[in-house]
Order: C-alpha cells, then sequence, then structure tokens
C-alpha cells in the first residue's frame, strides 16, 4: 500500500534539497534564472509548437539536475579526500565540463528554437526605427 504521508515527507525532503543548494551554490542560482527566463519565453510565445516545448523544458531539467549531480559530487570528492588531489581536482573539472557541455548544448537548443519566433519582431522593430 502507497502511504500519503511517506510520500509527502519524500517531497518535503526533495525541495529541501533543491533550497540547499539553490542557498548554497551560485551557479544553481544563475541557471534558475536562465530557467525562469526560458519558461518566461515559453509563456509569452503561444505560437511555439508541443515538441519545442518538451525539448526547451527537457535541456532546461538537464542542466539543473547535472548541476545538482556536479554538488553531490563535488561534496563527496571533499569528504573522501578533504585535501586539495589531484584526483579530487580531475573529478571537479570533469564534473564542471559535463555541466559546462549540457548549458552550451541547451543554449544552442534554445537558440534554434527560439530565434524563428523572436527575429521576425525584431526585423520589424528594426524597420520601425530605422524608417
Amino acid at each position: 500500500m502507497i502511504s500519503f504521508h511517506s510520500f509527502q515527507k519524500s517531497v518535503r525532503h526533495a525541495i529541501a534539497g533543491i533550497v540547499r543548494i539553490a542557498e548554497e551554490e551560485q551557479s544553481f542560482r544563475v541557471q534558475m534564472l536562465a530557467a525562469a527566463v526560458v519558461f518566461g519565453l515559453m509563456i509569452v510565445m503561444p505560437s511555439l509548437q508541443i515538441w519545442e516545448r518538451v525539448a526547451l523544458t527537457f535541456m532546461v531539467v538537464a542542466v539543473l539536475v547535472l548541476e545538482i549531480v556536479n554538488s553531490i559530487l563535488e561534496r563527496l570528492a571533499d569528504a573522501v579526500e578533504p585535501r586539495v588531489s589531484p584526483m579530487v581536482k580531475d573529478i571537479k573539472d570533469m564534473m564542471a565540463g559535463a555541466v559546462f557541455l549540457t548549458a552550451l548544448a541547451s543554449v544552442f537548443v534554445g537558440y534554434c528554437i527560439f530565434w524563428p519566433h523572436i527575429a521576425p519582431t525584431l526585423q520589424k522593430l528594426w524597420f520601425a526605427i530605422v524608417l
């Protein structure tokens, strides 16, 4: 049988973890701000197709989840080898690289999806200003 109380407790712990990382990690806060911008654009652009919304949501969540995994592995590496060691540095650099590549891919996907919707508006504004 599924316990609603147990599920509710799990959700509270998950939210507490997200709040904790948001409080402690500047990069996560920056990525949350970028996520808010993307979701805001998705709201004000009704012309976006469902697959575009799904792709954007997937990319935003991928970056945020990978940043959480990065923070977890950094803490584990520090707990196992608290002194700065070449191995801990390599682990941290590799995870930062994984987050960076995912963030770059999400910027590319965002550009490919948003640009065709934004370009006509910018073109109209440009001609209105110039003429």
